[in-house]
């Protein structure tokens, strides 16, 4: 149903004239409800007939207004402060009390005991504590063009798309006109069991979707924008950045909780706490929720950002959640609503936006139905074939389990007339170009990456690359790809393509082969590998702060079979063929004595990889040869064995390697967020130094993942290894707790690096290079410094600068003791 009212306006002390923050706001007859925000403002909206408004605030005088028109915006409210004594009402062994004074502890707040309460009956979700359970599940996600304006609806961009602006409706949140674009539907069948080992499989039963389903940008970002949370937490995890819950142990730390009343809510007695933080900017919410009687569960509660929070195009968040209370430890989850209030250029609460919603509804659950575990395999489901996508408008009108509103249910038909329009299309393909780095200019064949096409070193000079791939859908099972480059310098054509096939989604069974030949840094990376279309930073940087001559010569030929067994868990087994020669010898020598004795210059190398990566937790979008990866707090774990053969094809060494690596982000309580990336490894035999694990360094100005800003190439080669990086992003901590600092919107970053190798005296006897073959095995290897990220304007604030310091090694040939690096960063 539509709103019959609308009202917003602002709140302020009568005498002092400053903003009443946290005020409730309400409507008595329909009981809608909410408060002011930080700077005394507010919105609300009723489908009732209202004609009151109620404004109560602590330490304030309540005042009711008669309201003479259905919409009634910007009104202007002063509330007189209190002057009478304390008042004092108990409900049910719990104190209500108005106060003129604050509490001078949390034990003197009537709603601590009921937190107390709370936090000793430790709440979990009883699905986990079932032996079996089954659901039905329904998700809905819509993405809309939110601050529309007249001036908006005559832009001449909306030529021959006017009709898209009868669509137009206001948000019953924030007040905001909004325009919706997007809308996807799905209904789930969840089956899970807990004894003797947690299991769970979902099957897509029915999915409809509307708007930019093909443009592969506003899609994955809509879907990558929620988290899982659980409101028992201390913290809740929104954008990666830890919210303080309202619920939290520490919550009197940073909230201020107003036991305001008493209800009863189908049949049951519920005390109603509001809470708001004490603190403008920090990572906190506004809201309140029912707390249940007799066994101290939340049974409903409303969460909204504070103005002003250091996330980075997000102006507010809501959430609300509904519960079923089992018994004083157990819930179900009924309903949960998500908006994400969101802003591309600036955060001002009248810039142009969009809004992003989920809603998901949860029910007809069973208990008693069991099932043997090779059930809860996913694979014997496949949605694309059991029909998800093909239902009609009448198993929709029966299987949501809600109503689409008048706008979200014409949001489809308007769409499709939308995607009609030529004008709308050539908008869509500017954004996927933009986004994707790739342009399609023929049926099938995209052009890109083009964000590679231009770079330059000491051998190339400046260097063009272009490149192609086939792209017929998002879920493509195969892809061909290539790429051609010329270096201006040394006047030679370089190349690579790859060709891969997948023939299962399920187990992602694949296989695959590819060539190339091109100058590349070697020794800028330990255990990942660049693969045959990428290419390393250190060998395109457009600024170095060196001589970039240590470069090689390369012809490498992969080919690869793969296969998930297990879900995020991937085997891979890789046959490499490669021939290194130095790009320009008379710079740089890579040479070594071979099998005969006799000095070499050019290495053959025939090697056989197996690797075993597990993503445990990591989420993925897509089924198709490549996919889309959500930002999660995922742990990558890396194990590889790889075996080398003299003799065959030519190759000249036989040697054994294994290499380890872990890498994950941690999110520390309020203190941010740390990435740590762990890497080791062992060459058993003595190798030439083409084949030696290169402590990786960074000899140019950008700032490049895993590497050692202060670390020249090749200066610490090695055949045993062990390195160690932390990145400690206190996402404004610090910063935000200075004036000026926190309105610019600063972070800062502090970093540690470490690095233990060994060279064997084997290797060092086979090889004749002139570069010095040290290992840092007498001591390691550590730099250090700090960071200032988010730097930009408005929403965007990609830059980050490092100030990087060298501790030890100081004497080595032109060690550099201090430099400074600019990166970039996608975080909120």
């Amino acid at each position: 149903m539509m709103a019959q009212v609308k009202v917003s306006g602002k709140v302020t002390d009568a005498k002092t004239k400053k903003p009443v923050a946290f005020a409730d706001v309400s409507f008595p007859i329909s009981g809608n409800y909410t408060s002011t925000n930080s700077d005394g403002s507010f919105y609300l909206e009723s489908a009732e007939n209202d004609t009151i408004l109620e404004i109560n605030a602590n330490n304030f005088e309540f005042q009711e207004i008669q309201l003479k028109d259905k919409v009634n915006f910007n009104l202007s409210i002063s509330l007189v402060q209190l002057v009478t004594e304390d008042k004092t009402v108990e409900l049910d062994g719990a104190t209500i009390t108005s106060r003129t004074t604050k509490f001078r502890n949390k034990k003197e707040n009537p709603a601590y005991p009921i937190m107390r309460e709370i936090w000793a009956r430790k709440k979990f979700n009883g699905l986990k504590s079932v032996p079996q359970y089954e659901y039905e599940e329904y998700e809905k996600l819509q993405f809309d063009l939110n601050n529309i304006d007249s001036a908006m609806t005559q832009n001449r961009l909306f030529k021959d798309m006017e009709f898209i602006f009868e669509s137009i409706d206001t948000s019953e949140i924030t007040g905001k006109a909004f325009l919706p674009a997007f809308l996807n539907e799905s209904v789930y069948k969840v089956y899970g069991k807990n004894n003797p080992s947690r299991r769970e499989r979902k099957d897509l039963i029915a999915n409809k979707s509307s708007g930019f389903d093909d443009n592969e940008i506003v899609g994955q970002t809509l879907k990558n924008l929620y988290k899982e949370f659980n409101i028992y937490e201390n913290r809740l995890n929104f954008f990666n950045k830890n919210f303080v819950s309202p619920i939290a142990r520490d919550g009197f730390s940073v909230y201020e909780y107003e036991l305001t009343d008493t209800l009863s809510i189908e049949g049951k007695d519920y005390y109603r706490i509001k809470y708001y933080p004490k603190r403008d900017g920090e990572y906190t919410f506004k809201g309140d929720f029912y707390v249940s009687m007799k066994e101290y569960a939340i049974k409903e509660i409303a969460m909204q950002s504070t103005k002003n929070i250091d996330v980075n195009f997000v102006r507010d968040i809501f959430v609300a959640q509904n519960f079923e209370i089992v018994n004083d430890s157990v819930f179900y989850p009924i309903r949960e609503y998500i908006l994400l209030d969101m802003a591309l250029l600036t955060k001002k609460d009248k810039a142009k936006g969009m809004f992003a919603h989920r809603t998901v509804s949860f029910k007809n659950f069973i208990f008693d139905n069991p099932h043997p575990d090779a059930f809860y395999n996913p694979r014997n489901y496949d949605p694309y074939t059991s029909g998800a996508f093909e239902k009609d408008d009448a198993y929709w009108a029966e299987t949501r389990h809600e109503r689409l509103s008048k706008n979200e249910g014409g949001i489809y038909e308007m769409l499709d007339s939308l995607q009609q329009v030529p004008r709308f299309n050539r908008i869509v393909k500017a954004v996927e170009i933009f986004g994707s780095g790739y342009w399609n200019v023929w049926n099938a064949i995209d052009i890109g990456d083009l964000y590679s096409t231009i770079g330059n070193n000491d051998i190339e000079g400046l260097r063009l690359r272009a490149g192609a791939r086939t792209y017929f859908s998002q879920n493509d099972m195969w892809r061909l790809a290539g790429y051609m480059a010329y270096g201006f310098k040394d006047h030679q054509f370089k190349y690579g393509a790859e060709a891969r096939f997948m023939f299962d989604k399920f187990n992602r069974f694949q296989i695959g082969g590819g060539t190339k030949r091109d100058v590349e840094q070697l020794g800028v990376q330990l255990t990942t590998s660049d693969g045959i279309m990428t290419r390393s930073f250190a060998s395109s940087s457009i600024i170095g702060m060196g001589d970039n001559n240590k470069l090689s010569h390369i012809n490498k030929t992969n080919l690869y079979t793969s296969i998930d067994p297990w879900k995020n868990v991937t085997i891979r087994l890789d046959g490499n063929y490669q021939t290194t020669r130095a790009a320009d010898p008379e710079v740089f020598n890579i040479s070594y004595i071979n099998e005969k004795g006799l000095e070499e210059a050019h290495l053959i190398d025939t090697n056989l990889s197996l690797s075993i990566i597990a993503r445990p937790g990591a989420k993925f979008s897509r089924y198709g040869i490549d996919r889309y990866e959500h930002s999660t707090l995922a742990p990558t774990i890396m194990l590889r064995y790889t075996r080398g053969f003299s003799g065959l094809f030519n190759s000249q060494f036989d040697y054994n390697k294994i290499q380890f690596l872990f890498a994950k982000p941690f999110l520390v309580g309020s203190f941010g967020r740390s990435d740590v990336v762990l890497e080791a490894g062992k060459t058993f035999e003595g190798m030439p130094l083409s084949l030696l694990s290169v402590i990786p360094g960074n000899e140019s100005y950008g700032q490049v993942p895993g590497t050692f800003s202060q670390v020249d190439y090749y200066e610490f080669v090695t055949d045993s290894y062990a390195t160690f990086i932390l990145d400690h992003h206190f996402n404004g901590w610090i910063f935000n707790k200075i004036p000026l600092l926190k309105k610019l919107k600063l972070r800062e970053v502090g970093f540690v690096r470490a690095a233990w190798g060994e060279i064997s005296q084997e290797s060092l006897d086979i090889n004749r290079s002139e570069i010095n073959y040290l290992a840092p095995s007498d001591q390691i290897y550590f730099e250090y410094g700090f960071g200032v990220e988010n730097i930009g304007f408005g929403n965007f604030r990609p830059f980050r600068i490092n100030f990087n310091w060298r501790g030890n090694y100081l004497d080595n040939p032109d060690a550099r003791k201090f430099g400074v690096t600019i990166g970039m960063s996608t975080s909120f």
